[in-house]
């Protein structure tokens, strides 16, 4: 055997913490085997695209009836049948999985019903993503608790990681650089993890499993397998194709590499123009974008897709095969006055829906200005226009009744932008979550679980990307247990680290009748904060510490310190979007009442 000098040792390495590392990292503990568990994510942001997602889980009700979905989800492309039979017997047992091993009650959103102040989504009518194929009516989903969207699930399985922290170490903000493999036996024996500046060796006696994520944050990657000059991000901004590139370093097949998912879009995988390294945010149920007076045009000026289809993850019917359309550069939503007045009225308009919007009295000019051919914008506006007359949209068949003719001007153009949910391909994995080579041979010690390497081959059932990270997360934590160790040293003992114990220390300085709080309930876990309380009153209230998503809970942390001084008061509204967040301060600042 080569001889590595190996800083650390432990029988498992798993390099990534979603929700497929944080299973696969459980259950390999409770093999009693002692588990790395590492992410670039610095401390709050770990979690991947599982802290993101609704947080709904794939639920088979008929495992024979979700199979040949599944067959018909896949097909025309080829997946080997027992992945597919592991996956779905997967979904199929779900809810026990759930409850043994997570411990909750699972809601289901077929049988049970559902808090409409909690759940305003219309899930039920969500089920089958695609019901026109045999067996969707099978598809369940299930919930950990009356809510989405708010990080429920991904705060469980985190929990279950600090319950293990004896078993299982934390490195976050700890890139995972390269696979070490022995080179006479191609097994993979630990990995070089970059930590504090330095490249750590690091041995693993049983092997490593590959949870990171897809590469929808690498912008070469992107346009080599995607065909996309440009993808915005709707989940985690860390997933950035290090799994790939360390799978194809030790000799793995790739596959799904063309395969990705949208979603949580206006229309389509669209989203209104979203700066360079920023997230999107998620947008449902959006109709004053779908029905009236707009439409939606590309490069040549032209319409080329049914503004009001049924939004499949951005899958759009092209000559009867679902694709998603690859990422034009120049793309806008088209409306007039009347649309314009309507979406203004409404009483919460879309932050940042406006940022690139631009203004013209006449199509001519409104051509001009987004940089499309004249013409062609010109026979849009014309066409448009005799649908909504007629009643009959001959291009697109979009429904009559969310038509209506444009008026005179002036006219309104906002670019828009081409969203990523996740992608699926990756190296490709066996039912065992073994990592194969090109010769559909196991690589040693090589596993891997979730979106890096996903099982979707072709169209995308909602839900089942968590499945699936629950599913062969749990296979790849219990195979790789059972591998024979091989005999390797370190050089020093690097085992207690956990990042996720010690967090952010910071100390918080306190004055006179200021009292510290703390909520484990937002979205990054952690949330301090310093509240001000005088004379029977909450004078003010400081967020000194968050870990929280980068979009809509800049609104909450603005918002809802001000609401409970003003009113005095904890019990107040939370903020449209980022409920978890406004409740977790106002639970930091309960705690901190306490203390008075």
């Amino acid at each position: 055997m080569n001889k590595v000098n190996f800083q650390a040792k432990y029988d498992v390495i798993v390099l990534g913490f979603g929700g497929a590392g944080a299973t696969a990292a459980r259950f390999a503990s409770d093999h009693d085997q002692k588990v790395l568990l590492v992410d670039s994510a610095p401390y709050g942001h770990e979690g991947g695209n599982t802290r993101y997602c609704g947080q709904l889980i794939g639920t088979s009700d008929d495992y024979d009836k979700t199979l040949e979905y599944y067959h018909n989800l896949t097909y025309p492309m080829n997946l080997p049948e027992d992945m597919a039979e592991t996956y779905v017997k997967g979904m199929a047992n779900m809810r026990s999985y759930l409850k043994e091993y997570l411990g909750i009650e699972p809601i289901s959103v077929k049988h049970d019903k559902l808090d409409v102040n909690r759940i305003s989504f219309p899930l039920k009518e969500s089920l089958s993503e695609f019901p026109e194929y045999p067996g969707s009516d099978s598809m369940d989903f299930s919930l950990v608790h009356q809510g989405i969207f708010d990080g429920a699930l991904w705060r469980i399985l985190r929990q279950k990681i600090l319950d293990r922290k004896n078993k299982i170490d934390v490195w976050l903000n700890s890139p995972a650089q390269h696979l070490i493999k022995d080179a006479k036996t191609n097994t993979i024996i630990g990995a070089k993890i970059k930590r504090n500046g330095k490249v750590i060796n690091v041995a693993a006696t049983k092997g490593v499993v590959l949870t990171t994520g897809g590469y929808e944050n690498n912008q070469e990657m992107v346009q080599n397998f995607l065909g996309s000059y440009r993808l915005v991000p709707l989940g985690t901004l860390y997933n950035k194709g290090a799994g790939v590139k360390m799978a194809m370093e030790a000799g793995a097949k790739l596959w799904h590499m063309w395969n990705y998912e949208a979603g949580g879009s206006i229309q389509h995988g669209l989203i209104f123009e979203t700066p360079e390294g920023e997230r999107a945010r998620t947008v449902f149920a959006a109709s004053q974008f779908a029905n009236g007076s707009i439409f939606t045009v590309t490069d040549d000026g032209t319409r080329y897709f049914r503004e009001d289809e049924h939004n499949r993850h951005g899958h759009l019917n092209h000559h009867g095969t679902w694709r998603i359309p690859y990422a034009r550069k120049n793309t806008h939503m088209i409306f007039d006055q009347t649309q314009y007045d309507y979406i203004k009225s409404l009483p919460e308009p879309y932050e940042g829906w406006n940022n690139s919007l631009v203004k013209a009295d006449t199509v001519e000019k409104l051509a001009e200005k987004i940089n499309v051919p004249v013409n062609n914008l010109k026979t849009t506006f014309e066409r448009f226009n005799q649908a909504a007359e007629s009643g009959n949209d001959a291009e697109f068949h979009r429904e009559a009744k969310t038509m209506r003719k444009m008026d005179d001007g002036p006219y309104y153009a906002v670019r828009m932008n081409y969203t990523v949910l996740n992608t699926q391909g990756g190296p490709e994995r066996n039912s065992k979550a073994q990592i194969i080579d090109h010769e559909n041979k196991p690589i040693p010690h090589l596993y891997g679980a979730g979106e890096l390497g996903g099982v979707c081959a072709n169209d995308y059932q909602t839900a089942c990307n968590i499945a699936e990270c629950l599913v062969f997360g749990k296979i790849a934590g219990d195979s790789i247990s059972t591998e024979q160790d091989v005999d390797l040293e370190a050089s020093t003992n690097m085992n207690g680290i956990n990042d996720l114990v010690t967090g952010s220390n910071a100390e918080v300085k306190l004055g006179q009748n200021q009292y510290l709080g703390v909520s484990h309930e937002g979205m990054g876990d952690q949330i301090k904060v310093r509240v001000t309380y005088k004379d029977d009153k909450i004078k003010n209230v400081e967020v000194v510490e968050e870990h929280e998503s980068e979009d809509v809970a800049k609104e909450a942390l603005k918002v809802i310190p001000k609401r409970i001084v003003d009113s005095n008061s904890t019990e107040v509204d939370v903020v449209s979007g980022a409920s978890t967040t406004s409740r977790a301060i106002s639970e930091a600042v309960n705690d901190a009442l306490k203390k008075k």
